[in-house]
């Protein structure tokens, strides 16, 4: 092979390498829908004018459609007589809400822009607002993905991590993703804001030791040993509809909610992440804006690789 066609070979690759590294970018929707952003934010604080915990219900979806076959939306896939999507596992079923408000956005993008935006985009979008409009930290999306035509009942049961989670498996699942645990605590964080069932936490205020008793006899006023199971408690009891570090000292305080939340701080190799988070709110905010920045790179479909669904709901 000549030198020519050696340098030739080099740009040609170096070109693709750049391509794929360049696929996702904060100007996607420059040219082909730019006011694709605005649309979005304004919906995402409407909604969460009108109702608060859809901030976090916005952002646990895109929290649990990354975390399953990356960030497509394959979470937004309902079911069919000939397929079985992921809103009736375990994590999601009965819990995960948010999916008129997404529906809502897409609507409007479609008549901007019709098959332009993709809803795994949207999702992504959707969860930065949901933080900043509480009062959270805010970052630069990177964008471009598009939509997956599948989605897994299984892996959505094996992959998002439960509330009764041990600190080693909440390490395990988020490693699994490529997330380090300190990343894994600062995403964690999401729990200052949202409300849980009562399901989901009865066995910590009646069986777990590591709890406030005063904290534990307060919730069980509405979560009763019995029955009741989808009763909801604030996840933050100090501001549970303000973005920050809160969650952190109730950590401190034995006030976790979950089990899952208080296995960060209970003696284990996070403790200190979480006293750091508790003092320092500025570097809590920074960790998990770069941290859901990673979250929303999680093998996302690109180029010509799935669609751009015109309903959310259902492939095209």
């Amino acid at each position: 092979m000549t030198l020519p066609n050696i340098i030739v070979r080099f740009l040609l690759v170096f070109c693709l390498i750049g391509m794929v590294s360049a696929q996702l970018s904060s100007t996607f929707y420059g040219k082909t829908c730019p006011n694709a952003l605005s649309t979005i934010k304004s919906a995402v604080v409407s909604a969460v004018n009108s109702e608060p915990r859809m901030g976090a219900s916005l952002l646990r979806l895109h929290f649990h459609d990354c975390f399953v076959q990356g960030c497509d939306a394959s979470v937004l896939l309902d079911d069919t007589s000939s397929f079985t999507g992921e809103k009736s596992a375990g994590p999601n079923a009965n819990s995960i809400r948010g999916f008129d408000v997404i529906d809502n956005i897409k609507s409007k993008l479609e008549s901007l822009c019709p098959g332009v935006v993709s809803c795994a985009d949207i999702l992504t979008v959707a969860a930065r607002d949901s933080v900043v409009a509480l009062g959270g930290p805010s970052w630069t999306v990177q964008l471009g993905r598009r939509d997956s035509t599948t989605a897994s009942l299984s892996s959505a049961n094996s992959d998002l991590p439960g509330p009764s989670s041990s600190l080693s498996a909440l390490i395990s699942s988020f490693s699994n993703k490529g997330f380090t645990s300190k990343e894994m605590v600062a995403l964690s964080g999401s729990h200052t804001i949202g409300k849980a069932q009562c399901s989901t936490f009865r066995t910590r205020i009646y069986n777990d030791t590591n709890i406030d008793s005063s904290f534990a006899t307060s919730l069980k006023a509405n979560c009763p040993s019995t029955g009741g199971g989808s009763n909801l408690a604030n996840l933050d009891t100090t501001t549970p509809n303000t973005f920050d570090n809160a969650y952190f000292k109730n950590l401190q305080n034995k006030k976790g909610l979950l089990h899952s939340d208080q296995e960060l701080f209970n003696g284990g190799s996070t403790d200190s992440i979480v006293n750091g988070y508790s003092s320092n709110p500025a570097s809590f905010g920074t960790d998990f804006a770069n941290a859901m920045i990673k979250m929303g790179n999680l093998s996302p479909l690109t180029g010509s690789s799935g669609q751009i669904r015109t309903n959310c709901r259902k492939t095209n």
